[in-house]
This record gives C-alpha cells, structure tokens and sequence, in this order.
C-alpha cells in the first residue's frame, strides 16, 4: 500500500467521518451537561467554604472508575509531541515517556498517597503550605502556575485545527482553547472530570484502532525491523545514556503534579486513589505501546513527512470511513482531556493559591484566571514556535529540578524542612538553571543538562541552610 507523505486531509475526510466526529464531540458535551444536572440534584450548601470544595474537588467523591478516567485521559494532551519522538527515535520513546513515567505513578501509589491523605489539602501549594510554611506555599504556587500552563497541548490543538482548515497556526490556537476555556468555566473540576469519561474510552479506542489496522495492512514486527533505522529499537536512541536520565527525573516531576495531586484529593478515599493509579499505569502502559507503535509504522512507511504531522498523516490514510472519523475524534479526544484539566488547574492556581486571602476563592478570579491562564497558553505556544518537545523539557527542567526534591525530603523528614529552608533551595535551583541554560559552556559541559545543575543546586541550599542555621545556634549558644 502506497501512502503519501503530504496530505490534503480534508480531501480523504468523508461525510461518515465527520458525522462520527461531530457526534462524539456533542456526546462529550452531553456528558458535560449530565454531571451539572447531578450536581444540581445534589443538595449542596450554599456556603463558600463548600462551593470551592465542590467546584475544585466535586465534593471530594470521585469513585474508582471516574478517577481512572479522569487521571488517564488528563495524561496524553501532547499526542503529537509523544509520536514525534517515537516517529524520530522509535522505542525511546516508549521509555523515556513510558517506562520512566510508571516507576513515578508506581511510586507516588505506594509512598505518597498515604502521606498526603492526612493532610485534607485541597491543593498542591495548599499541601507543601501546611508541610513547609505559608511562604513555601506561595512560591510553589508560583511553580504551580508554570508547571501547568497548558502551552503543549495549546500547540497540539492549533495543529489539529490548522491541518482540517489551514489556518494560521497561532489563530488555531485561540479558536481551540477558547472553546475549552467556555465548557471549563462552566462547570469546574466536575465538567473536567464528565468530559474525561467519554474522551477516555474514544483515545484508547482510537489509538488502539490505529495498531489494528497497521498490523493488518503491513504486518508485525518484522516489516517495522526490516523499515526502520536500528537505532529506533535501542532504549536511549542513539543520544546517551545522560540525555535519556534526563527524562527520568522529569518522569519524577509527577511527584509533584497538580493534576495527580487534584484527582488524589478528590477520591473518595485512600483506597481509590492508590487502586486508581495502579490501574491507571496499566491503561497508560497499553496506550504507550500503541502510540509508540503507530508512529513506528509512520516512519517506516512515510519516512519523509514532517515528524510532528506524521501519526496524523498517516493515520487518515490507512483507516477505511467511518473508523476515520472515529481515531480523529480520538486524537482530539486526547488533547482535549488534558488541555481543560490543565486550564482548570492553572485557572485554580490564580484564583485560590496566589490570592491575597482577601481575594481567595472569589468565583470572579477563578474565571477571570482561566481565561488569563489561555490566552498566555496561546502567547508562549508562540514563543516556543510550536515546539512540544522543547517545552516538555524547558517546564519540566524547572519544577523537577527545583521543586521535587525539597517535597520528596519533605516526606523523608517530615518536620525538618523550614519554611524558609525551602524557599531558599528552589530558589536557588530556578537561578542555577536559569544561568545554566543562558551562558556559553565550553567542551565538555555543553553535554550536562541544566536539570541535573538544577538537582545539585536545589540539594546544596537544602543542605548549606541546615548548616548555617546549626552554626548560628552553636555560636549564639557560645556567645550567652
């Protein structure tokens, strides 16, 4: 079968197609409308304090089936980001967005979802707040902002959108996010949560399709062995071992994400929050192995077209009418689950953890914070000049390397982390990356990530201010 590598992709797109797309996408909306409908049979007291908890948390009863949802669809926005790579280095991609990502949620189920429980936080900053200290709980807040501004998956949007109706990118961007932005604002983190049970079950459906029929029309692994460069079946895909721990660390960064930490304090219980990731690894292992493979298959048989388009493009053209539409609709799926997740908590972030408590939980901020939060979204997708991969690792760079570390010896040693102890460390981690990514580095050093001067940084002032503090008791003491 003879596939091309450019494509008018409304050209293949059939009638059927976009029934089933359009369809899927009011089925979405519908889901929307059913979780405000048993919101409002619900009888909800009209209190602020419960307002916020019900329109960030759902009142704090997401069942075992809803939070799997939720958590893997949330996972998966940067589609084209995750089979550009695996269209460019094959199963490195599978490891370093796979593989290192399910030691982080394996490890977050076991360690860390006891250890936040106690605290009945209902955000991230919220949580290192009563850890550390009010003024740690403003500066992640801060990290919070960045972590999740939704810059990714704005661009993978924009594309999609670009692709079906040649658009300008930037101009795709902005029709796609403002689209979120309006069912986000209306329905808060249940809308999230409703809208992620339909896209949940269409993106693995849609990829899962896609393996199907690449396998029926090519053959096994045998054809991608025979198709392929060899370096796309070896695990650091030809760039070292040092650059592919890189995305260890960042794998790590889950550790410290919000959307994890929201769905865990909006579980029901302990139980369903650690079954829920567990199950969700599984889920997140079978989608991997899909995307990876497809955008294998891309290569293999479209190696000329562009990387970030090629899933897409090749995608369209070896599924017959009708399952078309469906895998569109599934891509669309998949970075729609995440994009709003990330609006809502970035929108979160504004209006409830860097507010003056004067300012704290008005309904107003949360809106206006969303609507910010896109529009800036929009505005460095543009910077980045749509580069995913590059803001995967720029953003991830900064929280793991700065805020990871003083939380994880936060549950360590609980109690011995100070308030200004983790301040002083991120911020001396955010310095030392900013520098290390903005100065000239001769021979060898070119070679060392700015996450690992980062790492280094961040556990040198955790380290030096326990030091300086003991020093200035010990010489008081002398001093009295």
């Amino acid at each position: 079968m003879k596939l091309e590598s450019t494509l008018d992709y409304k050209s293949v797109i059939t009638g059927l197609d976009w029934f089933i797309f359009f369809f899927l996408l009011a089925l979405t909306i519908a889901a929307v409308l059913l979780g405000q409908y048993l919101k409002k049979r619900r009888k909800v007291k009209d209190d602020e304090k419960f307002y916020f908890l019900e329109l960030l948390l759902m009142g704090r009863q997401l069942t075992l089936p809803m939070f799997v949802a939720t958590l893997v669809a949330t996972w998966y926005g940067g589609i084209f980001g995750v089979t550009k790579i695996a269209f460019e280095q094959g199963i490195f991609n599978f490891v370093t967005q796979g593989v290192f990502w399910y030691i982080a949620y394996i490890i977050f189920a076991f360690f860390i979802t006891g250890k936040v429980a106690k605290y009945k936080a209902i955000t991230l900053p919220d949580l290192i707040g009563k850890m550390f200290g009010s003024g740690s709980g403003k500066l992640s807040a801060v990290f919070n902002f960045f972590n999740v501004l939704p810059i990714a998956y704005v661009i993978s949007l924009g594309l999609i959108i670009q692709a079906f109706f040649g658009l300008e990118v930037w101009l795709s961007m902005l029709i796609g996010v403002s689209v979120v932005i309006l069912y986000t604002l209306y329905g808060g983190f249940r809308a999230v949560v409703f809208s992620d049970i339909i896209q949940f079950f269409i993106m693995c459906i849609g990829v899962f399709l896609i393996v199907v029929f690449s396998v029926k029309t090519f053959g096994g692994i045998n054809f991608l062995k025979e198709n392929l460069p060899q370096t796309h079946f070896t695990l650091t895909g030809g760039v070292g071992i040092g650059k592919t721990l890189v995305w260890g660390f960042i794998a790590l960064s889950t550790l410290v994400d919000p959307n994890f930490y929201q769905r865990v304090f909006a579980a029901k219980s302990l139980k369903v929050a650690r079954k829920g990731i567990l199950i969700s690894t599984i889920i997140w292992l079978l989608f991997d192995i899909c995307t990876t493979s497809g955008a294998m298959y891309a290569r293999a048989v479209i190696p000329e077209a562009t990387s970030d388009k090629a899933y897409l493009i090749y995608a369209l053209q070896i599924l017959p009418s009708g399952i078309r539409g469906f895998v569109l609709a599934g891509i669309l799926a998949t970075i729609l689950s995440t994009l709003d997740s990330y609006l809502f908590i970035a929108g979160t972030t504004v209006s409830y953890d860097l507010m003056t408590k004067k300012m704290k939980g008005k309904a107003y901020i949360y809106k206006l914070g969303i609507i910010f939060v896109g529009l800036l979204a929009v505005g460095m997708g543009i910077l980045f000049e749509g580069n995913i991969k590059e803001v995967w690792k720029t953003l991830g760079s900064y929280s793991a390397s700065c805020l990871l570390l003083p939380v994880l010896y936060g549950y360590i040693l609980p109690g011995k982390i100070k308030d200004k102890q983790f301040i002083f460390a991120c911020i001396l981690g955010v310095v030392a990356v900013s520098i290390w990514r903005n100065i000239p580095l001769p021979g060898f050093w070119q070679n060392v990530e700015e996450l690992y001067i980062g790492i280094l940084a961040t556990t040198t002032g955790l380290i030096s201010y326990s030091i300086v503090k003991k020093l200035s008791l010990n010489l008081f003491k002398i001093k009295r």
